[in-house]
């Protein structure tokens, strides 16, 4: 699987670009919005809000933004309606993509998308097309440390189905129903969990490279960019980009 992450540790290394770190931030806000909106401001109760702040988190977002986004969420009686929509598509190459958007109007979301994917050479898809070469899952991550063997043999107890390592982390698969279950074992073992969440891991990779995987890395930054896109998920794997 550590293949298909090169897309994700691109995302990683924008981020810390300015600009990009501002439009992650709205992004990321509008996720608390919508996860108070919808089941609370108790991060203990609402696991969706507790996956928004920890993104926040990882992106540096400031506490009292976070704050402010919450408590704005409860005090807004008329806000907007959001609705979360999964779109699905090819890329150059036969690459797979996914995009999650948080959308208060479908219809211009849904025309932005499939622009993009036009003008970079890709195609937009019905529902079903191409999510079946995804698995859904739960993905815990916890640091690398002398616990981290301890904390793999816990969540295999549990379920894991997937083990994961680069050079900042551990990621452990888990089924999404099991994800808070293995969180709060680890956290119980006193073992630390950086951040905990839903995600789309590849079940089939597709190999690209040069000017193929120049566009489909275009592809997925200009959906990446777009405000109300929230998460872009890819089956590509390629060693020459980044």
């Amino acid at each position: 699987m550590a293949g298909h992450s090169k897309w994700h540790n691109i995302k990683r290394r924008k981020a810390a670009v300015d600009a990009v770190r501002g439009r992650e931030f709205a992004k990321v806000s509008r996720q608390i919005y919508v996860a108070v909106r919808n089941g609370g401001s108790d991060p203990k109760q609402n696991l969706a809000l507790r996956a928004a702040i920890e993104r926040a988190r990882e992106i540096n977002m400031p506490a009292d933004t976070i704050e402010r986004t919450i408590k704005k969420a409860l005090g807004d009686v008329e806000g907007a309606r959001y609705e979360e929509i999964l779109y699905e598509g090819y890329a150059p190459g036969g690459v797979a993509v996914l995009v999650q958007a948080l959308t208060d109007n479908r219809n211009r979301t849904a025309q932005t998308v499939r622009h993009l994917f036009h003008k970079h050479g890709g195609s937009l898809g019905e529902s079903g097309s191409a999510s079946y070469l995804f698995r859904y899952t739960g993905v815990v991550q916890i640091p690398r440390s002398p616990h981290a063997e301890q904390a793999v043999l816990r969540a295999l107890d549990l379920g894991a189905w997937e083990v994961e390592e680069d050079e900042e982390a551990v990621h452990l698969y888990v089924e999404p129903d099991a994800l808070e279950e293995v969180r709060r074992a680890l956290e119980a073992e006193g073992i630390e969990v950086r951040a905990s969440r839903l995600t789309y891991v590849p079940t089939l990779t597709v190999r690209v490279e040069g000017e193929t995987a120049e566009r489909v890395l275009a592809l997925l930054e200009a959906l990446d960019e777009e405000d109300e896109v929230q998460e872009v998920y890819a089956n590509a794997e390629w060693a020459d980009v980044g």
